[in-house]
């Protein structure tokens, strides 16, 4: 044999990579016989769909299987490197394919959310007359990232992130391809498990480099620690994966879950996002959903906030755990931002009613003989410096409306008691 017809070793996960939709793990709910996917490729009728899922769950390998089972011509490429011109070769010999044998082109692309605008459209009418059966691969929310146009001629499957159960079932199939166990015990395995965060091509990654150690014992957490380094969280700051953590962030303050929203705060944190970012969504949820129930949430938010741009990280720490904390078990109220909604749809309705004229200035003579300003009453010269006029414009007058309704929950209940009071004023002085 040559040097050149040496083959080195495959990675252990191409090794493993299903030889069967069957054996593909995790994802039953798709190739199970009563799935979607079984169900086309049984049928060997092929439509167009999209795989959305983390890294390491098939993508690849079941765009493949696919395409082997239906048999159909399987073409790949990827979305980081090709362009127009690749792809307008791939049609062209689908193209050909179709007329010389009647065989249909399942065009496999990898990343397709890196295709601009553009490259997509240019694929829409390749793929609606049936030249290729477009098999999509994506780690982001098609909605966002893929053309309406194109989402609305292929189905969307959504792939599941791999659970312990499936982690585990890989774990013994390495195990079965090498011959040998892992030099692991029983709690330095479970711990490989959760390093792989749900992705099977990371697992055979720590599995490859662990099979070929030399252990004379089986390694603890330390020893797995010291052999293999553990992953950074997978999260993407600017996509889809940063707005999902931060709703679960800022619905588990709302929901007065510290424990809940500590957790999510932390792993934003330890996924690389700035703490500014959660900084920002704490002052939302001071005003939005503590509102006046407790005043005090907003400064304590904003001077935590200031309080970290002067000391920086990781002292600042402190200052966003105080804010996480006094937001999450704050009582809670939406009422002041509700009433602003209401007096903005009101205003909208009515339009540019005139305001009454007792409450307008008249800096000139000739605005006081006009009358403005005639009948004001200055509040502290009544009791408790209130008067009780009416400033609402007098095509409203008569309606009242009562945008802000506090509740009965923290600071609030004490608002409620000065409207009440200052309700009853109005009433005994006959102004209502």
């Amino acid at each position: 044999m040559s040097l050149f017809e040496t083959t080195a070793p495959r990675p252990l996960a191409e090794e493993l990579r299903p030889k069967k939709l069957a054996d593909v793990i995790g994802q039953d709910h798709l190739l199970a016989k009563d799935g979607p996917i079984a169900r086309m490729v049984s049928a060997k009728r092929l439509s167009s769909f999209v795989l959305w899922g983390p890294p390491g769950t098939g993508k690849t390998t079941i765009a493949r299987l696919v395409a082997q089972e239906a048999g159909v011509e399987f073409v790949q490429i990827s979305a980081v490197s090709a362009g127009i011109a690749d792809l307008r070769k791939v049609i062209e010999g689908a193209k050909g394919l179709r007329f010389s044998s009647g065989r249909q082109t399942a065009l496999f692309i990898d990343e397709l959310h890196r295709f601009n605008r553009t490259t997509q459209d240019a694929l829409l009418p390749h793929v609606e007359d049936g030249t290729v059966v477009l098999i999509g691969a994506t780690t982001e929310n098609p909605s966002f990232s893929i053309v309406a146009a194109l989402l609305s001629r292929a189905r969307v499957y959504t792939l599941n992130r791999l659970d312990v159960a499936a982690l585990e079932d890989l774990l013994l199939r390495a195990e079965e391809h090498a011959g040998k166990p892992l030099p692991l015990n029983e709690e330095a395995r479970r711990a490989l498990v959760d390093m792989a965060d749900g992705d099977a091509r990371y697992l055979l990654g720590l599995c490859e480099e662990l099979l070929s150690l030399d252990a004379a014992e089986p390694l603890d957490i330390a020893g797995l620690a010291q052999t293999v380094q553990k992953r950074a969280p997978v999260y993407d700051k600017a996509q889809e994966g940063h707005y999902n953590l931060l709703s679960c962030f800022h619905k588990s303050l709302r929901g007065s879950d510290v424990q809940a929203a500590l957790y999510w705060a932390a792993r934003m944190i330890a996924g690389g996002e700035d703490p500014r970012t959660l900084f920002r969504r704490l002052a939302c949820a001071a005003s939005e959903d503590v509102g006046m129930a407790d005043p005090q949430a907003m400064p304590l938010v904003v001077s935590a906030w200031e309080a970290f741009e002067r000391v920086g990280w990781p002292e600042g720490r402190l200052f966003l755990a105080q804010a996480v904390v006094y937001v999450a078990t704050a009582p809670k109220s939406n009422a002041a931002y509700s009433a602003f909604d209401a007096a903005l749809e009101l205003a909208q309705r009515t339009g540019s009613l005139p305001p009454p004229m007792h409450i307008l200035n008249a800096p000139t003579r000739l605005m006081k003989e006009l009358g403005y300003g005639r009948g004001y009453r200055y509040d502290h010269d009544f009791p408790d410096a209130y008067a009780g006029q009416e400033f609402f414009p007098d095509e409203l007058a008569e309606e009242s409306p009562a945008f802000y309704r506090p509740n009965e929950r923290g600071f609030e209940r004490e608002i409620r008691k000065r409207l009440d009071y200052w309700q009853k004023i109005r009433a005994e002085r006959g102004d209502d």
